[in-house]
């Protein structure tokens, strides 16, 4: 059994150094990990495994903690990612001046085509040389088999140049 965990708490509380070893501590382990600071706070993902027993000690756990340590969790109870679809996975970048909808118009152009989106990152910076925001975003992505690449990357391309968007999408490689 898997559970699925979001935690969101101000940047000097330090919650991970009480959740790793609670973790181990109900002798649950960490699939997924990540974690990174967004102005203020501190937002972490974790996917853990372990028995039913073990997750349920470890959600009584995280109660506590997250009352003591004042943040905010969110959990849900989930099975193992189901790896029998065919896919081939790509990396997909985008830069553009910053406005409004870039991320939405993207991701939604992949989810009417049945990409799934693995992971999404992307942050707003001051340009060097110039007085514009730019936005830049980086998505993994899952294509089926049955997406023809060559109509993908040219609808794709042709979306690019209607909101003046700079993209690379290319295969991801080991």
């Amino acid at each position: 059994m898997q559970l699925a965990i979001t935690i969101l708490g101000s940047h000097q509380s330090r919650f991970m150094a009480e959740i790793l070893p609670a973790i181990r501590d109900c002798k649950c382990h960490i699939v997924e990990i990540r974690s990174s600071t967004i102005g203020q706070s501190t937002a972490a993902y974790l996917l853990i495994q372990g028995n039913w027993n073990q997750i349920a000690k470890f959600e009584s756990t995280l109660d506590v903690i997250q009352k003591r340590l004042e943040i905010k969790v969110q959990s849900l109870r989930t099975e193992a990612k189901d790896k029998t679809k065919d896919c081939l996975p790509y990396s997909l970048e985008t830069i553009s001046l910053d406005h409004e909808n870039i991320i939405e118009s993207v991701a939604t152009f992949l989810l009417d085509r049945d990409i799934d989106i693995e992971e999404i990152t992307g942050s707003c910076y001051q340009a060097p040389y110039l007085q514009s925001s730019v936005f830049s975003s980086k998505f993994v992505i899952l294509v089926p088999a049955s997406v023809s690449l060559l109509m993908l990357r040219e609808e794709f391309m042709d979306l690019c140049d209607q909101l003046n968007i700079d993209a690379i999408l290319e295969p991801i490689k080991r």
